[in-house]
């Protein structure tokens, strides 16, 4: 369940659901001025983290090829782990080892109608679970790109 999912339910009828997303276009200041201009060059269509993740995600790996000082991908990869993430949708957080990245996950419930003050504004924040226990911890991942000690 994305946030364009709720928007085509409508509030009335995804209102109470909970849902679990890694952003949220009305989380802080950085995270409104992106959709701002996200909104802009989409036709009036709101992004959901979907959108968001890949924009961060992009935005590293440039830096890391930048970094890198090459495009060559086993380097790049190696580069990305090695940087700290740092982008005006995630802020700070990092890529580990077997490549996941690491940051905060909200909780959030899909407002009712009467409590929605325009298009997408559909989400209120329940809990905000840190980085550290989001996500499975590295060591019981079983990825190859882990080593074993």
């Amino acid at each position: 369940m994305f946030l364009p999912d709720v928007h085509g339910l409508g509030l009335a009828t995804a209102q109470g659901l909970n849902v679990t997303e890694s952003w949220y276009w009305d989380l802080n200041d950085a995270s409104r001025a992106w959709t701002k201009r996200f909104v802009a060059a989409n036709g009036g269509k709101y992004p959901s983290s979907d959108h968001a993740g890949v924009y961060a995600g992009v935005l590293h790996y440039l830096k890391a090829v930048d970094a890198a000082k090459t495009d060559d991908g086993t380097k790049v990869v190696d580069k990305m782990k090695e940087l700290p993430t740092d982008d005006p949708l995630f802020g700070k957080g990092s890529i580990r080892a077997d490549g996941r990245k690491i940051h905060p996950v909200y909780l959030f419930e899909v407002k009712k109608p009467s409590e929605s003050k325009g298009p997408y504004d559909y989400y209120k924040l329940q809990q905000t679970i840190a980085a550290d226990k989001a996500f499975r911890p590295i060591g019981e991942g079983a990825c190859p790109l882990v080593a074993k000690k």
